[in-house]
């Protein structure tokens, strides 16, 4: 099939390799030329414009974004508008909130045009592996597009799945990243038990990769994590500081919505936060409470704190 793929970041890009070595034609454009010809040199065509983009589909146009969530995506549909005709359809691939995915849905369908969320997993590894996709919209948009959900897909029949109407798929992948942040976050401080035993001088690495083989915690991200350990094993250089998309948020506030207790995820949220903070005051506050009813002492800046 043909389509239009707006935004050629780091999964936007490779998306668009993954379909032009499927036989699809891609139209790519990014704000940056550079990164448009790359992928003209691996059989994308390229757009100078927005406008230039469009005038290279041919209707009923398939059009996919693939750029940051929030504003962005609002900016673009804004500029879409007037290039665009009814019957067309508009793709969010994006980290889109749900929220905004079904706000967006009623806009563009108040211009005569449709509107499709795809939920995209698979990161850097998406164009050898596959990537799996959470689609929300109506069925017969999905027959149109369902041409690239197979090839972009791990398999034509497995690794995305239609999960609903506009705004599900965004809400299935809010609902992934929460599960990744909890998994992750119990990976690490396994890991960091284990590296604090000083009577068993541990190789993380091999555990990582003991696990890997018919443990019940074995999983694709413990891979990662073994990989990770190989280069790095002691982690030298690497920054305690941890970002997150912020499906996290938007999975623990879903959860407070509808009385649904997240626990797991929510201190996984939170120790991200924590991980941000050079100067911690709720623990130097801590640390003056235990001194004033305890009488423990207080450990000044500069001095090494105890282990345990």
């Amino acid at each position: 099939m043909q389509l239009g793929m707006i935004g050629l970041g780091k999964m936007g890009a490779n998306m668009t390799v993954r379909l032009v070595k499927g036989g699809h034609t891609v139209v790519g454009y990014a704000r940056t030329p550079a990164t448009v010809q790359g992928l003209v040199s691996q059989g994308a065509k390229g757009a100078s414009s927005l406008e230039d983009l469009i005038r290279q589909l041919t209707p009923p146009r398939t059009v996919w974004l693939m750029v940051p969530s929030g504003a962005t995506v609002d900016q673009t549909l804004e500029s879409l508008r007037p290039l665009l005709a009814p019957g067309d359809l508009i793709v969010d691939g994006g980290n889109s909130y749900y929220k905004d995915s079904v706000r967006r849905a009623s806009q563009v369908k108040g211009w005569g045009l449709r509107f499709m969320d795809v939920g995209t997993s698979g990161g850097i590894w998406g164009l050898e592996e596959g990537y799996s996709m959470m689609v929300g919209g109506a069925p017969e948009d999905v027959a149109q597009v369902r041409p690239a959900l197979e090839t972009l897909a791990p398999g034509p029949a497995k690794g995305w799945g239609h999960v609903g109407p506009v705004g599900a798929g965004h809400f299935v992948k809010m609902v992934h990243n929460g599960i990744e942040y909890g998994m992750m976050q119990a990976y690490a401080e396994g890991f960091a038990v284990m590296e604090a035993k000083p009577e068993f001088p541990i190789d993380l690495h091999q555990v990582a990769s003991i696990w890997r083989y018919g443990s019940v915690v074995r999983s694709w991200l413990l891979e990662l994590t073994e990989s990770a350990l190989e280069e790095n094993p002691t982690l030298v250089g690497v920054k305690a500081w941890v970002a997150d998309s912020g499906e996290g948020r938007w999975t623990v506030q879903e959860g407070l919505d509808l009385n649904v207790p997240t626990p797991v995820i929510a201190l996984a949220l939170e120790n991200r936060i924590r991980s941000r903070e050079d100067d911690p005051f709720a623990e130097k506050l801590l640390a003056l409470m235990r001194n004033k009813f305890g009488g423990h002492a207080v450990q000044t800046e500069g001095a090494a704190a105890p282990r345990k």
